[in-house]
């Protein structure tokens, strides 16, 4: 297997036609297939279905592709960190946020990465937390900020900030909690949150046993924040979330958010790396940048009901 057969894979999968592949990799489309047929059959496997609109990646292709891309990327992290020894860092790195910490984090980590590591290049990828650790553990992405769960022993961990969680629906809804509210109130109340075992879920039911409270009164499991405002703002029920992902709602008066207490509950944010894939020049870089960032944004109040984590979870 060779670096330049693992290129041409990719090619394939990202352009879905080996014509289009060849021309973006500049090679014969004759020279491409020979050197998939080789990468194929030293898999023992298919990687593509042929289709009338060219090729997809088979299940096999899919597996294969998020182990292509890792390799590649971590090639490209070598030669950065090599170049980079005695000068500026440079080079891609792929940071992963979980949706519900975007609304806070997204654009001032793009604005400060422009602004202090110019020749940095910041993908930033949004998904579920539960999505981001299968491809930080394979190299997919570089970085990953992730919740701490107890799971999270394989990786690398920096705490970033703790959130305290809060009541949020509708301003509009009838006998809505107008003041901090209990754990087993909250409880009882139709709640929307995210499916098991995503983001703040895993929190409120181990709060739940803990305390000796029935589970939460979940009447929808949504896993997308932009889904989860929609049924919010349209009355259908609350969450427990932290303020943050809603904060502009909030601001404009169509959610309203009241402290959660007795017990009070928080998350921890993790700023998480791979332990056995190396980091470049230049994600070593953007993590200390992205630690110092978020320490700025709670002392400044930019994170509301965020604080810097200072002891363990």
């Amino acid at each position: 297997m060779e670096l330049r057969q693992l290129r041409y894979f990719c090619a394939i999968a990202r352009c879905g036609s080996l014509s289009k592949a060849a021309g973006d990799v500049f090679i014969a489309q004759s020279a491409l297939s020979h050197q998939l047929a080789l990468l194929e059959e030293e898999l023992g496997a298919a990687l593509f279905h042929r289709t009338r609109r060219g090729v997809e990646p088979t299940d096999a292709g899919r597996i294969f592709l998020a182990h292509a891309t890792a390799i590649l990327r971590q090639v490209e992290d070598a030669k950065a960190s090599v170049r980079n020894v005695d000068g500026e860092p440079s080079g891609k790195v792929v940071f992963g946020i979980p949706h519900s910490a975007s609304n806070a984090l997204a654009l001032p980590l793009l604005q400060a990465v422009r602004r202090e590591l110019p020749k940095v290049e910041l993908e930033l990828t949004e998904e579920l937390t539960g999505n981001l650790v299968p491809q930080l553990r394979s190299g997919q992405i570089s970085l990953a900020v992730l919740f701490d769960d107890g799971t999270l022993a394989e990786f690398e961990r920096t705490p970033l900030l703790d959130e305290r969680l809060s009541l949020i629906g509708a301003c509009t809804l009838a006998g809505r909690p107008t003041n901090a509210v209990s754990l087993k109130r909250a409880l009882a109340l139709p709640l929307i949150l995210p499916a098991h075992p995503h983001g703040v879920r895993p929190i409120i039911e181990d709060a739940a046993r803990a305390c000796g409270l029935p589970p939460p009164n979940v009447v929808a499991d949504i896993s997308s924040v932009s889904i989860l405002r929609t049924m919010l703002l349209a009355g259908l029920g609350y969450t427990l979330l932290p303020v943050m992902p809603l904060q502009n709602d909030i601001a404009a008066g169509k959610l309203c958010a009241v402290p959660l207490e007795r017990p009070a509950l928080t998350r921890r944010l993790m700023l998480c790396a791979s332990k056995h894939i190396p980091l470049s020049a230049a994600s070593v870089a953007v993590a200390r940048l992205a630690v110092r960032l978020v320490a700025t944004l709670c002392a400044e109040k930019a994170w509301d009901g965020g604080f810097i984590a200072q002891e363990p979870s």
